[in-house]
């Protein structure tokens, strides 16, 4: 038991040491942040965090402060050739050029990873804080970019997630609306030949939108059930607003028994109608629909009713 236990011991050390020859180093050169609107304080600050957390990166080593400025000779690097030049010097791997910008209450960070030895860019990305406060965050996102050779947005994770990232995409809103109305259904083919008219009554509820259309659900009572989405055109803004539109959807239409026919099916409705005081935070409705339900008995049908919407 015990050689085993040696053996075992004597394989681990083996691996672990093979895995630390095999662990290739890149040197880092991490220029001077350079910024607009951002005192020298802060932007020292988010430097010295960004350069900490190159350096818990395994594979990655930050060449000294000092080292740097003496390369630089006091000059200014912003392009890929004078970072190529002071990575050289270094005999660096990768330069990295990082700036940061004042934007009303926001920070526009903006970065560039160089590689020497090919000298080219092989990374640039951007990324708006919503406060110097969330810099911290984002300093530990940029190490990680470089860690993996990949925008910020594909090195995502858990609990490395920025305000901004955070917040939800605002959308054009349509104003919601919600209705009840009641009429008669005229039966023109099909409904086993009953030409009687028949009580009916909807729910509708929707979204008017900016360019006079309008999106909703409709839910009625028309002898049996249906279901269906319906799309209007508003044909004016004033207080009497003729539309017209259709809809789309499903139908089930009670019929006597006796046979196999199927009395569901798809719905197909052509609408006009007439909205009142579409200024107030009210509205009367009065609409028609023809309605053709595509089921083994042809129900087609004239539908007039009425209601309010608010």
């Amino acid at each position: 038991m015990k050689k085993l236990i040696a053996v075992i011991m004597l394989l681990s050390s083996f691996i672990l040491n093979a895995a630390k020859e095999e662990t290739v180093v890149y040197k880092v050169v991490v220029i001077p942040f350079q910024s607009m609107g951002i005192d020298d304080i802060t932007m020292k600050t988010a430097e010295s965090l960004l350069k900490n957390e190159i350096e818990q990166i395994a594979n990655l080593q930050v060449i000294s402060t000092t080292q740097t400025l003496k390369a630089m000779d006091n000059g200014q690097v912003t392009e890929v050739e004078d970072a190529v030049k002071v990575g050289n010097e270094l005999l660096a791997d990768l330069v990295l050029i990082t700036s940061l910008n004042k934007l009303g209450e926001k920070v526009i960070i903006q970065y560039i990873v160089v590689d020497v030895y090919r000298e080219v860019s092989i990374l640039a990305d951007n990324v708006t804080a919503q406060s110097i406060e969330n810099l911290d965050m984002i300093m530990k996102r940029i190490a990680m970019s470089i860690r993996d050779g990949k925008t910020m947005d594909e090195t995502l994770e858990v609990g490395t997630i920025t305000e901004t990232e955070s917040k939800v995409s605002k959308r054009r809103q349509g104003l919601k609306y919600f209705g009840f109305s009641f009429g008669y259904l005229f039966p023109m083919n099909g409904f086993d030949g009953d030409r009687e008219r028949i009580f009916t009554c909807d729910t509708r509820t929707g979204f008017e939108m900016d360019n006079n259309m309008t999106v909703g659900l409709q839910l009625a009572i028309r002898n049996g059930f249906a279901t269906n989405i319906y799309t209007h055109y508003l044909f004016s803004k004033s207080d009497f607003c003729p539309y017209a539109g259709g809809a789309l959807g499903f139908h089930w239409v009670l019929h006597g028994g006796g046979n196999h026919k199927r009395g569901d099916g798809m719905e197909l409705i052509a609408s006009t109608g007439l909205r009142a005081f579409r200024t107030y935070n009210f509205q009367v409705l009065l609409n028609l629909d023809y309605s053709i339900t595509m089921n083994d008995y042809d129900d087609r049908s004239l539908v007039f009713t009425i209601g309010l919407m608010k």
